[in-house]
Protein backbone atom coordinates (compact mmCIF):
# COMPACT_ATOMS: atom_id res chain seq x y z
CA UNK A 1 0.00 0.00 0.00
CA UNK A 2 1.43 3.38 -1.00
CA UNK A 3 1.31 6.30 1.44
CA UNK A 4 2.27 9.98 1.13
CA UNK A 5 5.39 9.29 3.19
CA UNK A 6 6.71 6.64 0.77
CA UNK A 7 9.99 7.43 -0.97
CA UNK A 8 8.65 5.86 -4.15
CA UNK A 9 7.46 8.25 -6.83
CA UNK A 10 3.99 7.99 -8.27
CA UNK A 11 3.80 6.27 -11.65
CA UNK A 12 4.00 8.60 -14.60
CA UNK A 13 2.24 8.38 -17.92
CA UNK A 14 3.52 5.55 -20.11
CA UNK A 15 5.94 6.71 -22.77
CA UNK A 16 7.17 3.32 -24.01
CA UNK A 17 5.69 1.80 -27.14
CA UNK A 18 3.40 -1.21 -27.01
CA UNK A 19 6.16 -3.25 -28.64
CA UNK A 20 8.65 -2.27 -25.94
CA UNK A 21 6.10 -2.95 -23.20
CA UNK A 22 5.41 -6.38 -24.69
CA UNK A 23 9.12 -7.17 -24.90
CA UNK A 24 9.54 -6.26 -21.23
CA UNK A 25 6.33 -7.52 -19.64
CA UNK A 26 4.08 -9.62 -21.90
CA UNK A 27 4.50 -13.39 -21.60
CA UNK A 28 3.49 -14.33 -25.12
CA UNK A 29 2.01 -17.74 -25.90
CA UNK A 30 3.98 -20.31 -27.90
CA UNK A 31 6.64 -17.66 -28.54
CA UNK A 32 10.38 -17.31 -28.12
CA UNK A 33 10.76 -14.14 -26.10
CA UNK A 34 14.50 -13.90 -25.63
CA UNK A 35 16.25 -11.21 -27.65
CA UNK A 36 13.17 -9.07 -28.18
CA UNK A 37 13.82 -5.33 -28.18
CA UNK A 38 14.44 -2.37 -30.50
CA UNK A 39 16.43 -4.47 -32.99
CA UNK A 40 13.87 -7.28 -32.92
CA UNK A 41 10.55 -5.65 -32.06
CA UNK A 42 7.38 -7.49 -31.09
CA UNK A 43 4.81 -7.00 -33.87
CA UNK A 44 1.81 -5.05 -32.59
CA UNK A 45 -1.52 -5.36 -34.38
CA UNK A 46 -3.69 -2.30 -33.84
CA UNK A 47 -6.91 -2.72 -35.83
CA UNK A 48 -8.75 -4.90 -38.32
CA UNK A 49 -11.29 -4.54 -41.08
CA UNK A 50 -12.72 -7.40 -43.12
CA UNK A 51 -9.89 -9.70 -44.18
CA UNK A 52 -7.09 -7.29 -43.24
CA UNK A 53 -5.33 -6.07 -40.10
CA UNK A 54 -2.93 -3.16 -39.59
CA UNK A 55 0.12 -2.97 -37.34
CA UNK A 56 1.56 -0.06 -35.39
CA UNK A 57 3.82 0.80 -38.34
CA UNK A 58 0.79 1.31 -40.55
CA UNK A 59 1.32 -1.84 -42.60
CA UNK A 60 -1.77 -3.43 -44.13
CA UNK A 61 -1.61 -7.22 -43.69
CA UNK A 62 -3.98 -9.84 -45.05
CA UNK A 63 -5.16 -12.10 -42.24
CA UNK A 64 -4.65 -15.51 -43.78
CA UNK A 65 -5.36 -17.37 -40.54
CA UNK A 66 -8.48 -15.66 -39.16
CA UNK A 67 -6.40 -14.61 -36.16
CA UNK A 68 -6.08 -18.21 -34.99
CA UNK A 69 -8.81 -19.98 -36.99
CA UNK A 70 -11.29 -17.73 -35.18
CA UNK A 71 -12.51 -14.62 -37.04
CA UNK A 72 -15.08 -16.30 -39.32
CA UNK A 73 -17.14 -13.16 -39.97
CA UNK A 74 -14.15 -10.88 -40.52
CA UNK A 75 -12.66 -8.03 -38.52
CA UNK A 76 -14.44 -4.81 -37.63
CA UNK A 77 -17.99 -6.16 -37.32
CA UNK A 78 -19.48 -3.29 -35.40
CA UNK A 79 -22.80 -5.06 -34.81
CA UNK A 80 -21.05 -7.76 -32.77
CA UNK A 81 -19.22 -5.16 -30.69
CA UNK A 82 -22.50 -3.36 -30.07
CA UNK A 83 -24.18 -6.58 -28.89
CA UNK A 84 -21.32 -7.08 -26.42
CA UNK A 85 -21.69 -3.53 -25.11
CA UNK A 86 -25.45 -3.86 -24.66
CA UNK A 87 -25.17 -7.17 -22.82
CA UNK A 88 -22.36 -5.88 -20.58
CA UNK A 89 -24.45 -2.88 -19.59
CA UNK A 90 -27.43 -5.11 -18.78
CA UNK A 91 -25.66 -8.06 -17.11
CA UNK A 92 -21.90 -8.30 -17.43
CA UNK A 93 -21.44 -11.54 -15.52
CA UNK A 94 -23.15 -14.31 -13.65
CA UNK A 95 -22.03 -17.96 -13.46
CA UNK A 96 -23.93 -20.97 -14.76
CA UNK A 97 -23.10 -22.93 -11.60
CA UNK A 98 -26.66 -24.01 -10.88
CA UNK A 99 -28.06 -20.82 -12.43
CA UNK A 100 -28.74 -19.63 -15.94
CA UNK A 101 -28.60 -16.36 -17.81
CA UNK A 102 -30.82 -15.66 -20.77
CA UNK A 103 -27.95 -15.55 -23.30
CA UNK A 104 -26.44 -18.82 -22.06
CA UNK A 105 -29.80 -20.62 -22.09
CA UNK A 106 -30.70 -19.31 -25.54
CA UNK A 107 -27.30 -20.20 -26.97
CA UNK A 108 -27.47 -23.72 -25.53
CA UNK A 109 -30.87 -24.17 -27.17
CA UNK A 110 -29.56 -22.78 -30.47
CA UNK A 111 -26.53 -25.07 -30.51
CA UNK A 112 -28.69 -28.10 -29.64
CA UNK A 113 -30.88 -27.33 -32.66
CA UNK A 114 -27.85 -26.90 -34.91
CA UNK A 115 -25.95 -29.99 -33.75
CA UNK A 116 -26.58 -33.29 -35.56
CA UNK A 117 -28.47 -36.26 -34.17
CA UNK A 118 -29.45 -36.13 -30.52
CA UNK A 119 -26.61 -33.89 -29.33
CA UNK A 120 -28.85 -31.71 -27.20
CA UNK A 121 -26.95 -30.78 -24.03
CA UNK A 122 -24.35 -27.98 -23.96
CA UNK A 123 -21.62 -27.51 -21.35
CA UNK A 124 -19.92 -24.12 -21.77
CA UNK A 125 -16.22 -23.47 -21.28
CA UNK A 126 -13.88 -20.53 -21.87
CA UNK A 127 -12.22 -22.10 -24.91
CA UNK A 128 -11.29 -25.19 -26.87
CA UNK A 129 -8.72 -26.82 -24.60
CA UNK A 130 -11.17 -26.65 -21.71
CA UNK A 131 -13.82 -28.25 -23.92
CA UNK A 132 -11.52 -31.19 -24.67
CA UNK A 133 -10.61 -31.47 -20.99
CA UNK A 134 -14.32 -31.55 -20.18
CA UNK A 135 -14.99 -34.23 -22.79
CA UNK A 136 -12.49 -36.61 -21.23
CA UNK A 137 -13.91 -36.04 -17.76
CA UNK A 138 -17.45 -36.57 -19.04
CA UNK A 139 -16.40 -39.82 -20.73
CA UNK A 140 -14.79 -41.13 -17.54
CA UNK A 141 -17.73 -40.28 -15.31
CA UNK A 142 -20.25 -41.50 -17.89
CA UNK A 143 -18.79 -45.00 -17.77
CA UNK A 144 -18.48 -44.92 -13.98
CA UNK A 145 -22.16 -44.06 -13.75
CA UNK A 146 -22.89 -46.99 -16.06
CA UNK A 147 -20.93 -49.40 -13.89
CA UNK A 148 -17.83 -49.55 -16.11
CA UNK A 149 -15.20 -47.65 -14.10
CA UNK A 150 -12.32 -49.31 -15.92
CA UNK A 151 -13.10 -47.43 -19.14
CA UNK A 152 -10.89 -44.36 -18.85
CA UNK A 153 -8.38 -44.36 -21.74
CA UNK A 154 -8.52 -42.10 -24.78
CA UNK A 155 -7.26 -42.80 -28.29
CA UNK A 156 -6.23 -39.96 -30.58
CA UNK A 157 -4.03 -39.60 -33.65
CA UNK A 158 -0.31 -39.07 -34.13
CA UNK A 159 0.67 -35.39 -34.48
CA UNK A 160 -2.82 -34.21 -33.48
CA UNK A 161 -3.15 -31.20 -31.20
CA UNK A 162 -6.05 -31.09 -28.72
CA UNK A 163 -5.04 -28.50 -26.12
CA UNK A 164 -2.51 -27.58 -23.45
CA UNK A 165 -4.14 -28.43 -20.11
CA UNK A 166 -2.71 -31.59 -18.56
CA UNK A 167 -5.62 -33.75 -19.68
CA UNK A 168 -5.93 -32.30 -23.19
CA UNK A 169 -2.14 -32.40 -23.55
CA UNK A 170 -2.20 -36.11 -22.70
CA UNK A 171 -4.58 -36.57 -25.64
CA UNK A 172 -2.36 -34.45 -27.90
CA UNK A 173 -0.10 -36.50 -30.17
CA UNK A 174 2.94 -34.21 -30.20
CA UNK A 175 5.79 -35.51 -28.00
CA UNK A 176 7.80 -32.28 -28.22
CA UNK A 177 4.91 -30.32 -26.73
CA UNK A 178 4.62 -32.71 -23.79
CA UNK A 179 8.17 -33.49 -22.75
CA UNK A 180 8.63 -30.44 -20.48
CA UNK A 181 5.43 -31.21 -18.54
CA UNK A 182 5.54 -34.95 -18.08
CA UNK A 183 4.30 -36.96 -16.34
CA UNK A 184 0.87 -36.10 -17.69
CA UNK A 185 -2.52 -37.64 -16.97
CA UNK A 186 -2.24 -41.34 -17.82
CA UNK A 187 -4.43 -42.94 -20.44
CA UNK A 188 -3.65 -41.25 -23.77
CA UNK A 189 -2.78 -43.52 -26.71
CA UNK A 190 -2.01 -42.77 -30.35
CA UNK A 191 -2.91 -44.26 -33.73
CA UNK A 192 -1.82 -43.24 -37.28
CA UNK A 193 -3.32 -40.11 -38.81
CA UNK A 194 -4.69 -39.66 -42.34
CA UNK A 195 -1.67 -38.05 -44.04
CA UNK A 196 -2.06 -39.48 -47.55
CA UNK A 197 0.96 -37.57 -48.84
CA UNK A 198 3.23 -39.43 -46.42
CA UNK A 199 1.44 -42.81 -46.86
CA UNK A 200 1.82 -43.65 -50.55
CA UNK A 201 1.57 -47.43 -50.11
CA UNK A 202 -2.10 -47.51 -51.13
CA UNK A 203 -1.34 -46.23 -54.65
CA UNK A 204 -4.13 -43.66 -54.73
CA UNK A 205 -6.82 -45.97 -53.32
CA UNK A 206 -8.18 -43.51 -50.76
CA UNK A 207 -10.92 -45.83 -49.54
CA UNK A 208 -8.40 -48.56 -48.79
CA UNK A 209 -6.20 -46.07 -46.95
CA UNK A 210 -9.20 -44.82 -44.96
CA UNK A 211 -10.16 -48.36 -44.00
CA UNK A 212 -6.58 -49.10 -42.98
CA UNK A 213 -6.32 -45.94 -40.84
CA UNK A 214 -9.69 -46.55 -39.16
CA UNK A 215 -8.85 -50.18 -38.45
CA UNK A 216 -5.78 -49.05 -36.54
CA UNK A 217 -8.21 -47.49 -34.04
CA UNK A 218 -9.94 -50.83 -33.52
CA UNK A 219 -6.55 -52.49 -33.23
CA UNK A 220 -5.59 -50.06 -30.44
CA UNK A 221 -8.90 -50.59 -28.63
CA UNK A 222 -8.46 -54.35 -28.69
CA UNK A 223 -4.80 -54.13 -27.70
CA UNK A 224 -5.56 -51.92 -24.68
CA UNK A 225 -8.74 -53.82 -23.90
CA UNK A 226 -12.16 -52.49 -24.84
CA UNK A 227 -13.11 -52.53 -21.15
CA UNK A 228 -10.46 -49.83 -20.55
CA UNK A 229 -11.10 -47.42 -23.46
CA UNK A 230 -13.60 -44.60 -22.92
CA UNK A 231 -13.26 -42.39 -26.00
CA UNK A 232 -11.75 -41.79 -29.40
CA UNK A 233 -10.99 -38.08 -30.03
CA UNK A 234 -10.61 -36.98 -33.65
CA UNK A 235 -10.76 -33.69 -35.54
CA UNK A 236 -12.83 -33.83 -38.76
CA UNK A 237 -9.80 -32.31 -40.53
CA UNK A 238 -6.64 -32.67 -38.45
CA UNK A 239 -4.96 -29.33 -37.82
CA UNK A 240 -1.46 -30.21 -36.65
CA UNK A 241 0.51 -31.91 -39.40
CA UNK A 242 -1.17 -29.67 -41.94
CA UNK A 243 -4.90 -29.96 -42.67
CA UNK A 244 -5.12 -33.75 -42.93
CA UNK A 245 -8.48 -34.57 -44.50
CA UNK A 246 -10.35 -37.84 -43.90
CA UNK A 247 -10.33 -40.42 -46.72
CA UNK A 248 -13.72 -41.61 -48.01
CA UNK A 249 -15.40 -43.99 -45.59
CA UNK A 250 -12.98 -43.28 -42.76
CA UNK A 251 -15.43 -41.80 -40.27
CA UNK A 252 -18.20 -44.28 -41.13
CA UNK A 253 -15.80 -47.06 -40.19
CA UNK A 254 -14.67 -45.24 -37.02
CA UNK A 255 -18.32 -44.89 -35.97
CA UNK A 256 -18.84 -48.64 -36.47
CA UNK A 257 -15.76 -49.41 -34.38
CA UNK A 258 -16.81 -47.15 -31.51
CA UNK A 259 -20.32 -48.61 -31.47
CA UNK A 260 -19.00 -52.17 -31.53
CA UNK A 261 -16.77 -51.60 -28.49
CA UNK A 262 -18.93 -49.19 -26.46
CA UNK A 263 -16.50 -46.29 -26.93
CA UNK A 264 -17.55 -42.64 -27.20
CA UNK A 265 -16.63 -40.82 -30.41
CA UNK A 266 -15.58 -37.21 -29.77
CA UNK A 267 -15.50 -34.83 -32.72
CA UNK A 268 -12.99 -32.13 -31.80
CA UNK A 269 -14.30 -29.19 -33.84
CA UNK A 270 -12.55 -26.36 -32.02
CA UNK A 271 -11.23 -25.25 -35.43
CA UNK A 272 -13.59 -27.01 -37.81
CA UNK A 273 -17.02 -25.85 -36.56
CA UNK A 274 -19.02 -22.73 -37.44
CA UNK A 275 -18.34 -22.56 -41.14
CA UNK A 276 -14.65 -23.37 -41.53
CA UNK A 277 -15.77 -26.21 -43.80
CA UNK A 278 -19.04 -24.70 -44.96
CA UNK A 279 -21.24 -26.34 -42.31
CA UNK A 280 -22.08 -25.41 -38.74
CA UNK A 281 -20.42 -28.65 -37.65
CA UNK A 282 -17.93 -30.35 -39.93
CA UNK A 283 -18.95 -33.85 -38.83
CA UNK A 284 -22.07 -33.35 -40.93
CA UNK A 285 -19.96 -32.67 -44.00
CA UNK A 286 -17.93 -35.82 -43.46
CA UNK A 287 -20.94 -38.01 -42.74
CA UNK A 288 -20.86 -39.02 -39.08
CA UNK A 289 -22.72 -38.28 -35.85
CA UNK A 290 -20.42 -38.25 -32.80
CA UNK A 291 -21.37 -38.71 -29.16
CA UNK A 292 -19.64 -35.49 -28.10
CA UNK A 293 -18.58 -32.35 -29.97
CA UNK A 294 -15.98 -29.91 -28.67
CA UNK A 295 -16.06 -26.44 -30.19
CA UNK A 296 -14.93 -22.85 -29.58
CA UNK A 297 -13.07 -20.29 -31.78
CA UNK A 298 -15.53 -19.40 -34.57
CA UNK A 299 -18.57 -19.57 -32.29
CA UNK A 300 -18.12 -15.86 -31.56
CA UNK A 301 -15.83 -15.00 -34.51
CA UNK A 302 -13.37 -13.89 -31.85
CA UNK A 303 -15.54 -11.10 -30.45
CA UNK A 304 -15.65 -12.87 -27.09
CA UNK A 305 -13.97 -15.96 -25.56
CA UNK A 306 -16.22 -19.02 -25.47
CA UNK A 307 -16.07 -22.78 -25.90
CA UNK A 308 -18.50 -25.65 -25.50
CA UNK A 309 -18.90 -29.39 -25.14
CA UNK A 310 -22.09 -30.70 -26.74
CA UNK A 311 -23.30 -34.10 -25.54
CA UNK A 312 -25.81 -36.57 -26.90
CA UNK A 313 -28.93 -37.54 -24.98
CA UNK A 314 -27.40 -40.99 -24.46
CA UNK A 315 -24.33 -39.54 -22.81
CA UNK A 316 -26.38 -37.10 -20.76
CA UNK A 317 -28.87 -39.68 -19.45
CA UNK A 318 -26.90 -41.04 -16.46
CA UNK A 319 -26.03 -37.48 -15.35
CA UNK A 320 -29.75 -36.77 -14.92
CA UNK A 321 -30.24 -39.48 -12.31
CA UNK A 322 -31.21 -38.24 -8.82
CA UNK A 323 -28.26 -37.09 -6.74
CA UNK A 324 -25.74 -37.08 -9.62
CA UNK A 325 -23.46 -34.07 -10.17
CA UNK A 326 -20.75 -33.47 -12.75
CA UNK A 327 -18.15 -31.91 -10.39
CA UNK A 328 -16.50 -29.73 -13.01
CA UNK A 329 -16.84 -26.15 -14.25
CA UNK A 330 -15.19 -22.85 -15.19
CA UNK A 331 -15.69 -19.33 -13.89
CA UNK A 332 -16.08 -17.89 -17.39
CA UNK A 333 -18.00 -20.76 -18.99
CA UNK A 334 -21.19 -19.47 -20.60
CA UNK A 335 -20.21 -15.85 -19.93
CA UNK A 336 -23.33 -13.79 -20.75
CA UNK A 337 -21.47 -11.27 -22.92
CA UNK A 338 -19.75 -13.95 -24.97
CA UNK A 339 -22.98 -15.95 -25.23
CA UNK A 340 -24.86 -12.90 -26.51
CA UNK A 341 -22.12 -12.26 -29.04
CA UNK A 342 -22.23 -15.90 -30.15
CA UNK A 343 -25.97 -15.69 -30.80
CA UNK A 344 -25.46 -12.56 -32.89
CA UNK A 345 -22.54 -14.15 -34.71
CA UNK A 346 -24.58 -17.23 -35.62
CA UNK A 347 -27.30 -14.91 -36.95
CA UNK A 348 -24.71 -13.03 -38.99
CA UNK A 349 -23.15 -16.17 -40.49
CA UNK A 350 -26.58 -17.32 -41.65
CA UNK A 351 -27.83 -13.90 -42.78
CA UNK A 352 -24.74 -13.17 -44.88
CA UNK A 353 -24.69 -16.64 -46.43
CA UNK A 354 -21.16 -17.34 -45.22
CA UNK A 355 -21.60 -21.11 -44.97
CA UNK A 356 -22.61 -21.31 -48.62
CA UNK A 357 -19.86 -18.83 -49.48
CA UNK A 358 -17.25 -21.26 -48.17
CA UNK A 359 -18.81 -24.17 -50.06
CA UNK A 360 -18.94 -22.07 -53.22
CA UNK A 361 -15.35 -20.82 -52.97
CA UNK A 362 -13.46 -23.78 -51.46
CA UNK A 363 -12.47 -25.29 -54.81
CA UNK A 364 -11.24 -21.93 -56.08
CA UNK A 365 -9.21 -21.41 -52.91
CA UNK A 366 -7.58 -24.82 -53.28
CA UNK A 367 -6.97 -24.30 -57.00
CA UNK A 368 -5.33 -20.92 -56.36
CA UNK A 369 -2.95 -22.40 -53.81
CA UNK A 370 -2.36 -25.35 -56.12
CA UNK A 371 -0.64 -23.00 -58.56
CA UNK A 372 2.29 -22.97 -56.13
CA UNK A 373 3.11 -26.58 -56.99
CA UNK A 374 5.45 -25.34 -59.72
CA UNK A 375 7.87 -24.25 -56.96
CA UNK A 376 10.39 -27.01 -56.10
CA UNK A 377 9.90 -26.26 -52.39
CA UNK A 378 6.17 -27.13 -52.50
CA UNK A 379 5.49 -30.81 -51.96
CA UNK A 380 1.75 -30.94 -51.30
CA UNK A 381 -1.31 -28.69 -51.17
CA UNK A 382 -4.20 -30.10 -49.15
CA UNK A 383 -7.25 -29.08 -47.20
CA UNK A 384 -10.96 -28.43 -47.35
CA UNK A 385 -13.28 -25.46 -47.03
CA UNK A 386 -11.33 -22.42 -45.85
CA UNK A 387 -8.67 -24.57 -44.14
CA UNK A 388 -5.61 -25.41 -46.27
CA UNK A 389 -1.97 -26.31 -45.85
CA UNK A 390 1.08 -26.24 -48.10
CA UNK A 391 3.73 -28.82 -47.20
CA UNK A 392 7.26 -27.61 -47.87
CA UNK A 393 10.06 -30.01 -48.81
CA UNK A 394 13.69 -29.90 -49.90
CA UNK A 395 12.76 -31.59 -53.17
CA UNK A 396 9.21 -32.00 -54.47
CA UNK A 397 10.20 -34.90 -56.73
CA UNK A 398 11.48 -37.02 -53.85
CA UNK A 399 9.44 -35.56 -50.95
CA UNK A 400 12.74 -35.13 -49.11
CA UNK A 401 12.28 -33.49 -45.71
CA UNK A 402 14.32 -30.61 -44.33
CA UNK A 403 16.99 -31.41 -41.79
CA UNK A 404 16.66 -29.91 -38.26
CA UNK A 405 18.87 -26.92 -39.02
CA UNK A 406 16.94 -26.09 -42.18
CA UNK A 407 13.63 -26.40 -40.34
CA UNK A 408 14.91 -24.02 -37.69
CA UNK A 409 16.06 -21.43 -40.22
CA UNK A 410 12.88 -21.73 -42.29
CA UNK A 411 10.06 -22.06 -39.77
CA UNK A 412 11.37 -19.92 -36.93
CA UNK A 413 14.02 -17.79 -38.58
CA UNK A 414 12.81 -16.73 -42.01
CA UNK A 415 9.15 -17.38 -42.81
CA UNK A 416 7.28 -15.57 -39.98
CA UNK A 417 9.03 -12.24 -40.50
CA UNK A 418 9.27 -12.47 -44.28
CA UNK A 419 5.59 -13.31 -44.73
CA UNK A 420 4.52 -10.48 -42.45
CA UNK A 421 6.88 -8.02 -44.15
CA UNK A 422 5.36 -9.05 -47.48
CA UNK A 423 1.86 -8.43 -46.12
CA UNK A 424 0.54 -11.87 -45.14
CA UNK A 425 -0.18 -13.28 -41.69
CA UNK A 426 -0.46 -17.07 -41.76
CA UNK A 427 1.09 -20.02 -39.92
CA UNK A 428 4.44 -21.63 -40.68
CA UNK A 429 4.54 -24.79 -38.59
CA UNK A 430 6.62 -27.93 -38.16
CA UNK A 431 4.66 -29.95 -35.65
CA UNK A 432 5.14 -32.92 -37.93
CA UNK A 433 6.44 -31.90 -41.33
CA UNK A 434 6.99 -28.31 -42.42
CA UNK A 435 3.76 -26.65 -43.55
CA UNK A 436 2.23 -23.24 -44.07
CA UNK A 437 -1.42 -23.10 -43.00
CA UNK A 438 -4.05 -20.76 -44.39
CA UNK A 439 -7.54 -20.23 -43.00
CA UNK A 440 -8.83 -16.75 -43.93
CA UNK A 441 -12.07 -15.24 -42.68
CA UNK A 442 -15.13 -16.58 -44.47
CA UNK A 443 -15.69 -13.21 -46.14
CA UNK A 444 -12.54 -13.75 -48.26
CA UNK A 445 -12.92 -14.34 -51.99
CA UNK A 446 -10.86 -14.72 -55.15
CA UNK A 447 -9.13 -11.35 -54.82
CA UNK A 448 -7.81 -12.36 -51.39
CA UNK A 449 -6.88 -15.85 -52.63
CA UNK A 450 -4.82 -14.28 -55.42
CA UNK A 451 -3.19 -11.85 -52.99
CA UNK A 452 -2.18 -14.68 -50.66
CA UNK A 453 -0.83 -16.80 -53.53
CA UNK A 454 1.27 -13.92 -54.86
CA UNK A 455 2.81 -13.20 -51.45
CA UNK A 456 3.46 -16.88 -50.82
CA UNK A 457 5.09 -17.25 -54.24
CA UNK A 458 7.41 -14.30 -53.67
CA UNK A 459 8.29 -15.38 -50.12
CA UNK A 460 8.91 -19.03 -50.96
CA UNK A 461 11.02 -18.05 -53.96
CA UNK A 462 13.12 -15.90 -51.64
CA UNK A 463 13.31 -18.80 -49.18
CA UNK A 464 14.65 -21.13 -51.85
CA UNK A 465 17.36 -18.62 -52.75
CA UNK A 466 18.49 -17.61 -49.29
CA UNK A 467 17.48 -20.21 -46.72
CA UNK A 468 17.18 -23.70 -48.13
Amino acid sequence: MTTLDDDRTAPTAHTTSASDAAARHLWMHFARMGGRGPDNPVPVITRGEGVHVWDDRGRRIIDGLSGLFVVQAGHGRRELAEVAARQASELAYFPVWGYATRPAAELAERLAHLAPGDLNRVFFTSGGGEAVESAWKVAKQYFRLRGKPGKHKVISRATAYHGTTHGALAITGLPAMKKDFEPLAPGGFRVPNTNRYRNPAFDGDDEAFGRWAADRIEEAILFEGADTVAAVVLEPVQNSGGCLTPPPGYFARVREICDAHDVLLVSDEVICAFGRHGHVFACEKFGYVPDLITCAKGMTSGYGPLGALIASDRVMEPFLAPGVTFPHGYTWGGHPVSAAVALANLDLLERDGLYSRVLGHQEAFGATLDRLRDLPIVGDVRGDGYFWAIELVRDAATKERFDPQERERLVRGFLPGALLDNGLYCRPDDRGDVVIQLAPPMVAGQAEFDEMEAILRATLTEAMASVV
